[in-house]
């Protein structure tokens, strides 16, 4: 799987759930464990690689359809969402999956269609309220 994902030099370009923005998406290391590196314009955002297994594992359970919920860090998650479980207390890492403080937040906005790529989830492109599932 991680060399689908791409490196710093040759990243995996990839679209947001409403297909109106660009990014891109790599693996890297930062303190001795892997990181999806997502750059978006001029920002750089780093989510936990595990994120990836375990989110298809609780999609996998749900079993149905998952709105997004995408949000930035300063605002709260809808409930029931995959913005809300990527920052729970009760998930995998036990909070956040973001890993720099301030842009912890839009997890669902932009791993999913990593997820999607890699052929581990369908995902709508609706203009708004996109639902993701796990394949």
């Amino acid at each position: 799987m991680e060399n689908n994902i791409g490196t710093k030099e040759n990243p995996m370009a990839l679209k947001t759930p409403p297909l109106t923005s660009d990014y891109t998406m790599h693996l890297d290391t930062k303190d001795g464990k892997p990181i999806l590196v997502c750059t978006v314009g001029k920002t750089v955002l780093h989510y936990d690689y595990r994120c990836l297994a375990d989110l298809h594992a609780m999609l996998t359970a749900y079993g149905d359809w998952m709105e997004l919920g995408s949000a930035d860090e300063q605002k709260p998650a809808k409930e029931g969402t995959v913005e809300a479980w990527a920052r729970s207390e009760t998930n995998p890492v036990g909070g956040w999956y973001g890993l720099k403080k301030g842009l912890r937040g839009r997890f669902a906005m932009y791993v999913p269609p990593l997820m999607e790529a890699l052929g581990m989830v369908e995902l709508t492109h609706d203009a708004k309220g996109n639902k993701v599932k796990a394949k």
